[in-house]
């Protein structure tokens, strides 16, 4: 583009083209000559369509020329006034443009020169006067347009004097910024003194977008251009800034790699023409004094040492430098001697522990036994830690196993971490991965050690009892050495392959089922039980930890909903089937937030009151029916109630026996495993061997097939507890004796019909009280077991105790001997 002030349009010769016209001496650059254009009357201009530019007033610019509508339009405005309508595409890839791909405003111009150029383009010399805005277009051989000239307030305020300051000073550090454009563009820029040249003349110069040049000629308003055109220049300032940013951080990166580069190699062949050179590397230097500061003993120290001289020789560029690299970050991250100071005040343990736990009596007086023995080490100085304190806490999902270990932390304030070994099939996980290995690290247990940054945490093994093994190794087994008081101050992890002291920390694990626990591992830990909780414990932790942390969570008032205690109590029968309280959280939760909806959606304004009608609106019909035993039958033949513990909880389980005409068979249904099938085998030779005891004839088993079901088929089922279940109800539908429907049992026997102990019996005992039965077998080698059950279920029951299988005929049947029936 030429500015207008000073055209230096040279004659084009006779190899440039054929002039076919040219005005340039007419024309007029005065504020007069444009007042004389001005009051000209436009009816229709030819239009000359753009492509990917726009052409402002004052503006010389050649435009070439090569379609047939668009010479048809030049040709008609040199044989009238020499005026044409210059309109923008707004799709440039429109060779045949319509007048919808037209912008409505452009700029009036004069035809100034006309040249015929040897490729047979035209060269087309116009001359910008004014902007217009198009009324209607016409398009016949060529596209004309009906306009309305724009006349625009020129007149200077002192907002106009300060718009036109902050552009002059953008467009100046634009030129700065833009090699490409001349430099005696700013003082062409200077000598203008009319707003409206000032602004177009910047438009003009700006290389951005068509559609954003547009913008400025849209606006009428002489202020709204220069605000449009203010945005741009901001814009291509910033962009022009974080341009040279970009290339001055390559550069400078360029520049310090290969500097450091030079200066390295040049210290490391000084280093070695001198041995032992002095240390300037600021990474190595910052290396070494970590490992300084880090507190190692003597020996990890001397390795720390001995990997560092390595890591100096090494050059940069080699594999092995990030591998030595790699490994003393490790080394000086993990904690050597550094422990946080431990709290043993035993009253604020025991707030603590009942600020966050419900009941769990017997699991926080050990741990109040632990911390009062860590006082008293403490207290004379004894530094050696106490034998014996890993913990193990077994019990069902859901009743606050992990949850202990974060109060356990945040009694002796120490720091806490948790890893879940549950799935764990690789050794190296415990141990880590030797640094042969590309990508090695150390195992889970440094790897806590490093995130919680001191030597005495607590650190919570979580899911110990689902640890598998396979081709990689056995964890249960490398976990071994970490839980073991004896072997863990010199626990030995493959990647570090050094010593670390592991005897300070306070390690706590966690288990759903004891005997999947390797034996050797049960033999290092302490096992603590932890029971399923009673419907009336699940309703005081609901009132007293749940439902208030679920209604600040959710964003309401303390007051805004209220939970009745037999709302609670049919949640927890209804909707949840567990042993913990991780389902009732999750119902509790869902009512809350439905309530929250109800709020904000203006459906609920009061404060509430959950009622059972809401529970099932907003949860749903119930899930699950209570098992009620002798709700419908006081007696049944062949039925008996049996007492079942599932890594859940307790569950009540019905045994049912038919006896039918057959070839002497046993059938077994209900999903049940090898275990149970041998006790149904094992408690049919018991009643066979002793027929003449309960009046079964001699030869009754010789045409009888006994088939005996336990329902719920798709439930997996074993476990030896159901052996004097299966006998009572076989002895029932052999004999047509009724048993009791208010009567349940567990125990395993023998074929002396001996009954002997069995596990879960307080999860069974409670199931049984849920379930409506008022009287329970146990095996006399349980009673011991009464202690450790809530006084609660104990005073509810009638607990039986009972050494041989006869002894519990009486309650069962309701007399001491049972005669045959036929």
């Amino acid at each position: 583009m030429t500015e207008k002030e000073s055209p230096e349009l040279k004659d084009p010769g006779e190899n440039a083209g054929e002039l076919i016209y040219d005005n340039l001496v007419e024309k007029q650059y005065n504020s007069a000559g444009k007042k004389e254009i001005s009051d000209f009357k436009f009816d229709s201009l030819p239009v000359v369509p753009l492509k990917d530019t726009v052409i402002f007033p004052y503006m010389l610019y050649p435009v070439l020329v090569g379609r047939r509508s668009t010479v048809n339009a030049v040709n008609y405005a040199l044989e009238k006034e020499k005026f044409v309508f210059l309109a923008a595409q707004v799709d440039s890839s429109i060779e045949e443009t319509l007048t919808s791909n037209l912008y409505a405003t452009g700029t009036v111009a004069r035809v100034l020169q006309v040249i015929r150029l040897p490729n047979g383009l035209i060269k087309v010399l116009v001359d910008g006067l004014m902007p217009a805005r198009v009324i209607r277009y016409e398009n016949n051989s060529f596209i004309k347009a009906n306009i309305e000239v724009i006349n625009q307030s020129t007149e200077s305020t002192p907002e106009l004097e300060a718009l036109i300051k902050e552009a002059s000073e953008y467009f100046e550090n634009y030129i700065k910024a833009n090699p490409q454009i001349p430099k005696d563009s700013l003082s062409a820029y200077e000598n203008i003194k009319e707003p409206d040249r000032k602004l177009y003349y910047i438009a003009s110069t700006l290389n951005v977008e068509v559609s954003k040049k547009q913008n400025i000629l849209n606006n009428s308003d002489l202020k709204a251009q220069y605000l449009e055109l203010l945005y741009l220049l901001s814009y291509e300032h910033e962009i022009s800034k974080i341009v040279r940013e970009i290339e001055n951080k390559i550069t400078s990166a360029m520049q310090q790699n290969q500097r450091r580069y030079i200066i390295q190699e040049q210290i490391r062949i000084l280093q070695e023409e001198l041995g032992d050179g002095y240390e300037t590397d600021p990474d190595l230097i910052k290396i070494k004094g970590q490992i300084e500061k880090a507190g190692m003993p003597e020996q990890v120290l001397k390795k720390a040492m001995d990997e560092f001289n390595k890591l100096r020789k090494t050059p940069t560029m080699s594999p092995d430098f990030g591998v030595i690299r790699n490994y003393l970050d490790w080394m000086v991250n993990v904690p050597w001697n550094v422990f946080t100071e431990d709290n043993f005040n035993l009253d604020n343990a025991e707030r603590i522990l009942d600020e966050d736990h419900y009941d769990l009596e017997k699991p926080k007086q050990r741990i109040l036994e632990l911390i009062a023995v860590l006082k008293l080490l403490k207290e004379k100085d004894i530094k050696k830690p106490p034998k014996g304190q890993i913990l193990c806490l077994v019990g069902p999902p859901g009743v606050g196993k992990t949850s202990l270990g974060r109060s356990i932390a945040r009694a002796l304030n120490r720091k806490f971490t948790r890893l879940s070994v549950g799935g764990v099939r690789d050794e190296a996980e415990i141990r880590g991965h030797r640094r042969t290995y590309i990508g090695s690290m150390p195992g889970r247990i440094i790897q806590a050690m490093k995130k919680t940054g001191t030597c005495n945490p607590v650190v919570l093994i979580d899911e110990i009892d689902k640890m598998g093994s396979d081709f990689r190794g056995d964890p249960a087994s490398a976990m071994l050495e970490v839980l073991d008081p004896e072997q863990n101050n010199t626990f030995n992890d493959h990647y570090l392959d050094i010593d670390y002291d592991l005897s300070n920390v306070l390690f706590i694990t966690t288990a759903n089922v004891q005997y999947n626990i390797p034996f050797a591992l049960q033999d290092r830990m302490e096992i603590i039980e932890m029971r399923s909780y009673l419907d009336f414990e699940k309703v005081q932790i609901a009132k007293r930890h749940i439902i208030p942390k679920e209604i600040k969570e959710h964003g309401l008032d303390k007051d805004d909903i209220k939970f009745k205690d037999k709302i609670v109590y049919k949640i927890i029968r209804n909707y949840t089937r567990e042993a913990g309280v991780r389902n009732m959280e999750r119902e509790l939760s869902s009512i809350i937030r439905k309530v929250a909806r109800d709020r904000v959606a203006k459906k609920i304004v009061d404060k509430i009151t959950v009622s059972e009608k809401m529970v099932e609106e907003y949860l749903g019909v119930p899930k699950y029916k209570e098992k009620s035993a002798g709700k419908d039958e006081k007696t049944k033949v062949g039925s008996v109630y049996g007492l079942a513990w599932t890594s859940m909880g307790g569950d009540i389980l019905n045994v049912d026996v038919t006896v039918m005409k057959g070839n002497n068979k046993l059938t077994l249904t209900g999903k049940l495993g090898e275990v149970m099938k041998e006790s149904a085998s094992a408690g049919l030779s018991y009643i066979k061997s002793n027929s003449a005891l309960f009046g079964i004839p001699e030869n009754y088993f010789k045409d009888k097939e006994v088939h005996i079901h336990l329902p719920e088929g798709a439930i997996p089922k074993d476990g030896p507890s159901a052996g004097i279940t299966m006998i009572m109800a076989m002895l029932s539908a052999i004999t047509k004796n009724p048993a009791r429907t208010d009567v349940a049992m567990t125990g395993e026997i023998t074929l002396r019909g001996n009954v002997l102990s069995v596990g879960g019996l307080n999860e069974k005992l409670l199931a049984a009280l849920r379930s409506g039965i008022k009287t329970v077998l146990i095996p006399e080698e349980n009673e011991k077991n009464l202690t450790e059950v809530s006084e609660d279920i104990i005073k509810k029951l009638k607990i039986v105790s009972i050494k041989k299988v006869d002894e519990g005929i009486e309650y069962v049947f309701g007399r001491k001997k049972i005669s045959f029936m036929k």
